[in-house]
């Protein structure tokens, strides 16, 4: 059984290892762990990871943050995955940092990325596992504060919530979502 999991990011060194993109620093450490790469492919990166005899199709979408739709919907299509095994796993300033959430549908709270596949899909019926990075930023400043990179005194508990992250992730190719969001929406 195929399982599609979307790390949302920018492409390109400048935004390697900001807050915006730890759905790209997730999927690296769920295949730096494996003996797995990414390959370059239409519309993104590209990884296949086996786990416990399911298939999770990494995807880190090249469209940019804001455009993430578009490589939602065509990795969907070309894999024939259904919208009850895709997770999209992005960032969420309305959550503080390190803390996370699995919903299996709900609005893009503000998040453009989010706003951008519900547009394209047409729907909100999909899991998302938002990664809270905090708010600490002066008004007019989010912007900035998204796109800075991790302080190095965050590093420590980002590698801690980076492995639930993984965690999670596997739990959502083998137990119904409700069970994945009770087990690790309070961890």
């Amino acid at each position: 059984m195929k399982y599609l999991v979307f790390g949302l990011g920018n492409i390109g060194a400048e935004y390697e290892n900001t807050r915006h993109n730890i759905g790209f620093l997730t999927l690296d450490a769920l295949t730096e762990e494996s003996s797995v790469s990414f390959s370059t492919v239409r519309l993104g990166d590209r990884a296949e990871l086996k786990h416990r005899g399911r298939t999770l199709i990494l995807i880190k979408p090249s469209t940019y943050m804001n455009l993430s739709g578009k490589a939602v919907q065509y990795w969907m299509q070309q894999e024939s995955v259904p919208i009850e095994r895709v997770l999209i796993v992005t960032d969420d300033l309305s959550i503080p940092f390190g803390k996370q959430r699995l919903r299996n549908k709900g609005s893009d709270g503000g998040h453009n990325g989010l706003k951008n596949i519900i547009a394209i899909l047409g729907r909100s019926d999909f899991a998302r596992l938002r990664f809270g990075i905090g708010n600490e930023f002066n008004k007019g400043q989010q912007v900035n504060y998204v796109l800075s990179e991790w302080e190095k005194s965050e590093q420590t508990l980002l590698d801690q919530r980076i492995e639930v992250a993984k965690d999670t992730i596997r739990a959502f190719a083998f137990l119904p979502v409700q069970q994945v969001m009770s087990d690790f929406n309070s961890k």
